[in-house]
Parts: C-alpha cells; structure tokens; sequence
C-alpha cells in the first residue's frame, strides 16, 4: 500500500501555536515519478534530511502540530514554488530560460548528475504540483490560520538537517558548518523573541550557532514568515553529524536521543511565547 504524500499529525493535548512542518524526510518516490527518474538511490537518501521526523516527533507532546512529508524532493520540492521551474525542466514552458538546476523539480542531483532522463510533459509538471505540492501547502495554510484565529499568532517551525560540511558547488565548500543554524530571511520572518528562543535552547544544549549561513530559509520560510501578519516562520538546519553516521547514512543512536531531545526543547519553548 502506498503512503499518502504526506501527513497532518495534531496536539496530543493543550493545543500551542507552533506548527512543525518536515518537508524534505520522506524518500516515497510515486510510480508516476518513477518513469523518468535516474537519480540513483543513495541520492534520494543523501539529498533527503533523513529522520528529522523523527527527532521532532515529540512535538505533538508539547501542543504542536505537525505536517510531515513522505514523498521524496525528487518527486517535488515542497520548500519551492510553483513556478520555481528549472531550465530544461518541462517542455515548452516559458520560464525554462531560468539557470537553476534544483527548483521545484530537480534537474540533477546535488552531486551534479542527472536526476531526470528527460523534460517532463506539461502534464507530469501539472500532476506534481496537483496532486503533491499544492494540496501539502493548503494543509499548511489551513492549519496557520487556524492557530492565528485560536492565538492571534502562530509560529511555523520549518526542521530540516544539512550536511556537515558544504559540499561541491555550495558557497561553503568545505566549510565545517555550525550545529544548528536558524534561517529568518536576515531575521525578518520572525519576531526577534522566537530567534532568541531558538538561540538560548540550542546553546543550552552546548551546540553552535550560526545565523542564515549557509542557508537563510526556503519558501515556506519566505512564503509564510510575515510577523506583520501574526505568522513568524524559522528555518532550523541541524548538521547531520549531531545524530547521522553521514558517510554510511545511519542512525547514531546516542545521537539520535540527543538531538531528539534538543528538538523538543525548540518545540516546547517555542510554545511557551507569548506574541500578542
């Protein structure tokens, strides 16, 4: 039986206005994706943040609710926009002038090779974004402005991971990255006390620090993070050393307990801010 695309998973009790949203964990490739997909298997698994719905899946605990992705980005890139196509990505459309290589729908993988066999049709672009994307993005709506309505704000905690160490054609190349590492846009998609909040747990917790760099938050940070509005969105990169044995791409296990337990730590102090 195949997995839904994804997964809404509520509070266990005393609802808080914090939602967790883990775009990139799943590695389910849809047999209408299969076809003309090349990708090899250790890259769905190397370009996945693996098991980060895992180290948060405590957040429902702690009054959060979760949406959880189960479709590989090689399927769609639930952190891009619609229309944040790739050269040479979909036949005829009039934006394939666009440079990129891994928008929407992934051209190569992050080591450079071939992630597709050839442009998809209009219809496969349709299909993707129909039947994956934009029905993930209208839970992720709903239940915001849920919270808004409910708190009169909401905070949106988008969790991913990053390799250690920047890899080949990153603006960090072999750059050793900092334990976790918050994007806010240069600190505007969130009010400053969320920021804190994130900082002070994640050095209580004897990690590094490093704001934006190398990554300064995707859509969904950009998309959602508007605190004018009542919604502030954070990016929470984890460096995969905390809990992976990167190279054979496995749990730690000591790891694992740790960072699961400074992931809820983010969650549960986060739920206890008081924006209004």
């Amino acid at each position: 039986m195949n997995p839904a695309p994804f997964e809404l998973r509520e509070p266990e009790h005393g609802e808080a206005p914090v939602v967790v949203e883990v775009p990139h964990a799943g590695l389910y490739v849809p047999a209408e994706v299969i076809s003309n997909l090349v990708a090899p298997a250790r890259a769905l698994a190397r370009d996945a943040d693996l098991f980060v719905d895992e180290l948060y899946e405590d957040a429902t605990a702690e009054g959060a609710s979760m949406l959880v992705a189960h479709t590989s980005r090689y399927a769609v890139d639930l952190n891009r926009a619609e229309d944040d196509v790739d050269a040479g990505v979909v036949v005829g459309d009039p934006r394939a002038a666009r440079p990129h290589a891994r928008g929407l729908l992934w051209r190569t993988t992050t080591d450079d090779e071939p992630a597709l066999d050839r442009p998809l049709t209009q219809e496969e672009y349709r299909w993707r974004v129909d039947t994956i994307h934009r029905p993930y993005h209208d839970v992720l709506r709903a239940v915001l402005d849920r919270k808004i309505a409910r708190f009169g704000y909401v905070i949106l905690l988008a969790a991913h991971s990053m390799p250690s160490v920047g890899r080949q054609g990153h603006s960090d190349a072999g750059v050793h990255r900092a334990d976790v590492v918050p994007g806010t846009r240069g600190r505007t998609s969130a009010h400053p006390r969320v920021i804190e909040a994130v900082d002070a747990v994640a050095v209580a917790h004897g990690r590094s620090v490093e704001h934006d760099r190398p990554y300064r938050g995707g859509y969904t940070t950009t998309h959602y993070g508007r605190p004018s509005q009542s919604c502030h969105a954070i990016q929470i990169e984890l460096a995969r050393r905390l809990y992976l044995d990167e190279p054979r791409l496995r749990r730690n296990a000591s790891g694992m307990v740790s960072t699961r337990k400074l992931c809820r730590a983010f969650v549960a102090r986060l739920a206890t801010l008081k924006l209004t």
